[in-house]
């Protein structure tokens, strides 16, 4: 079993530090706040949760848990420092880390003291990148001693909810521990293999990052209920039937559907229905600023790609899919068409190639779309993909099955490749594919 030294008796803290020495580990908890501190000296827990007093009372009466305002003592009788404290809100939004950097600092403070490797775990809410600009240098600087060779520092996210912590800690939906180095990591994951939920190792920075992926979807799923409800409410609807009727598809309502990122939404419906509904929402003299939100940020997503492309400078585009999603025709709304749109708007010589679109062969709303949206549409489509990508020095993957290895290794060095379904930064064809919006 390992000696675990946890910093910051708080929630998060005390519900850790109760677990974990359940399982039979020995916790020292550190903390300022001698109340804190006296409380689990004594067996009692510094906070209300349910089940936490009992199992804090029960690892004093086994010897498994102590508490001090001594950080120096508590690196020294330990194999593994958890860092538990807050990371608050100051009053323009930024996150105060002052409370980490004196941790960072009490613990790099004590390691030339150790003759062993110490393992650091952060469990505070931070930031990407934070484990690696602040508290790696505040380790490092306290300590004079260098991250990965004399001590190591993972990312251990919590995923606690006050009132069902204890619960959560057992039953998680995932663990996850962002690391550097996962040989050196192993222990820490080894006090996790108990727990029936899978176990990620990722590195550091996805690691920081999941904890709000996680929080701000909960939050958003929150939001869009209340707004669905008030314009239930507003109109005379049940809004607890739509509620009910719309959870019970966990197909695509309730699911991982739609949760990739990738490039924008479109088609002949989503666009239309969400115009209409907010629409009859402003009609309403309703303030729905989440539903209002979504064309606004669809429209950027496509804009964010148009200045990827056109931040390489390069006039000529060849653009691999045009329709809004794969096996089909129907250009309606397509986020692609928006994105042809905007080139041409600025200058680009574009050429089009789609295996299911031929303009001779569109019919109805379809073919009154995209010839009133781009009504020479004609003189850019190709029926030979080979005449686009001889044509383009950037290459748009858009919704066509085309195969990606394939296609890079048909592309001249000095031809960029962007999929929009995985775009980040544009890349030469050497380097690599430019991955999606």
């Amino acid at each position: 079993m390992e000696s675990i030294s946890l910093f910051g008796l708080g929630y998060v803290g005390a519900v850790t530090a109760a677990c974990l020495a359940s399982r039979g580990h020995r916790i020292i908890g550190v903390d300022p706040n001698p109340l804190k501190v006296e409380r689990i000296a004594s067996g009692n827990s510094p906070i209300v949760e349910p089940g936490v007093q009992e199992m804090i009372a029960k690892a004093h009466t086994d010897g498994l848990i102590s508490a001090t305002q001594d950080p120096a003592a508590a690196v020294a009788h330990s194999d593994i420092s958890f860092i538990s404290v807050g990371t608050p809100s100051q009053r323009n939004g930024k996150l105060d880390l002052s409370y980490i950097r004196n941790v960072c600092t009490d613990i790099g403070l004590a390691l030339p003291r150790k003759n062993s490797l110490h393992r650091i775990v952060v469990r505070s809410t931070v930031l990407p990148g934070t484990t690696e600009s602040v508290i790696v240098p505040a380790v490092e600087a306290a300590s004079g001693m260098t991250a990965g060779r004399d001590f190591v520092v993972c990312f251990n996210p919590e995923f606690l909810r006050e009132g069902t912590a204890v619960a959560d800690f057992f039953n998680p939906p995932f663990t996850v521990v962002g690391t550097d180095d996962a040989e050196q990591t192993a222990p820490i994951c080894e006090l996790y293999r108990f727990l029936p939920a899978r176990l990620y190792e990722t590195a550091i920075p996805a690691a920081e990052m999941i904890k709000y992926c996680c929080n701000a979807f909960h939050a958003l799923k929150v939001a869009f209920a209340n707004e669905i409800g008030t314009v239930c409410n507003s109109i005379g609807v049940d809004a607890k039937t739509v509620a009910d009727i719309f959870k019970s598809d966990i197909r695509l309502n309730v699911s991982t559907a739609y949760l990739t990122p990738g490039f924008a939404f479109g088609g002949s419906c989503l666009p239309k229905d969400l115009r209409a509904l907010t629409h009859r929402v402003r009609e309403l003299d309703l303030k729905l600023p989440l539903l209002e939100s979504i064309l606004p940020s669809n429209s950027e997503h496509i804009e964010r790609a148009a200045e990827t492309i056109l931040s390489l400078s390069k006039r000529k585009i060849g653009v691999l899919g045009l329709s809004f999603k794969p096996g089909t025709d129907d250009l309606r709304e397509s986020p692609i068409v928006h994105l042809v749109k905007r080139l041409i708007a600025e200058g680009c010589d574009v050429q089009i190639w789609d295996d299911n679109v031929a303009l001779g062969k569109l019919i109805g709303s379809n073919r009154e779309f995209i010839e009133s949206y781009i009504p020479h549409i004609g003189t850019l489509l190709r029926d030979d993909i080979r005449n686009v990508l001889g044509h383009a020095d950037v290459v748009v993957l858009g919704t066509n099955s085309v195969a990606v290895e394939e296609l890079r290794k048909g592309l001249h060095d000095d031809q960029h490749l962007i999929e929009l379904n995985n775009l980040t930064s544009p890349l030469p064809k050497e380097a690599g594919v430019a991955a999606g919006a």
